[in-house]
């Protein structure tokens, strides 16, 4: 399977990598974003681009993927609702359309969060926007196109926060990582579980499109 990977150096997308590098069923994975990840690998190339709204001078490069795994996403805090929706919906739905147009047989993997609000009118201004995300990838004619909203992420294998906040709690409740995972099967998953599941999907499919971290931890 030849993979197109969006956000490698976010905390999901580093996860995603990780587990495409080692996995003997991914053949490529291509990252693009704003910044390289840095990696070296011999099924690994990296495309940087700046403006991911507009993919027209690189769409050469974006032909012959049978998965998209596409991890970007921006914290809704502080952001008017107008902006968090250029970020998180207009770029999205953007990328997408190109993806389908260039490669019809492609899984679409979206990673948005639990409490994404599917019917766009809650209260919560970021789940909204989440919500029809998800509405309108899943109207596109992708083979099949998957929504992930985990919960809490442990971070395994070196997997980082960007967020210094977020990695110092982390770096403070690792010893705890055994306990949460038991104590909130259906809430709390890891990094590596994450990266797992979107592969185990991409391949072999599922029988719903909204994937909760309960069905994460049961790959």
């Amino acid at each position: 399977m030849n993979v197109l990977l969006f956000g490698a150096t976010g905390m999901v997308g580093q996860s995603v990598l990780r587990e495409c590098l080692l996995d003997t069923r991914i053949k490529s994975v291509v990252t693009i974003g704003r910044n390289a990840t840095g990696q070296q690998h011999p099924k690994l190339r990296e495309l940087v681009h700046a403006n991911l709204l507009d993919l027209s001078a690189m769409e050469g490069e974006l032909s012959g993927f049978d998965a998209c795994f596409f991890c970007l996403g921006v914290s809704s805090a502080g952001m008017s609702e107008e902006k968090y929706t250029a970020i998180t919906y207009d770029l999205t739905l953007s990328v997408a359309k190109t993806l389908v147009r260039l490669n019809p047989a492609m899984t679409f993997t979206y990673v948005t969060g639990t409490g994404t609000d599917s019917s766009e009118r809650g209260r919560s201004m970021w789940a909204r926007v989440k919500g029809k995300t998800e509405n309108d990838l899943l109207k596109l004619p992708f083979k099949a196109a998957y929504m992930f909203r985990p919960g809490g992420i442990l971070p395994l294998h070196g997997v980082r926060s960007k967020t210094k906040l977020y990695q110092a709690v982390y770096t403070i409740m690792k010893p705890f990582y055994p306990m949460l995972e038991k104590w909130f099967p259906n809430s709390v998953t890891t990094s590596e579980k994450v990266g797992r599941a979107m592969i185990e999907i991409a391949i072999n499919g599922y029988s719903k499109p909204i994937i909760e971290s309960m069905d994460m931890n049961r790959f």
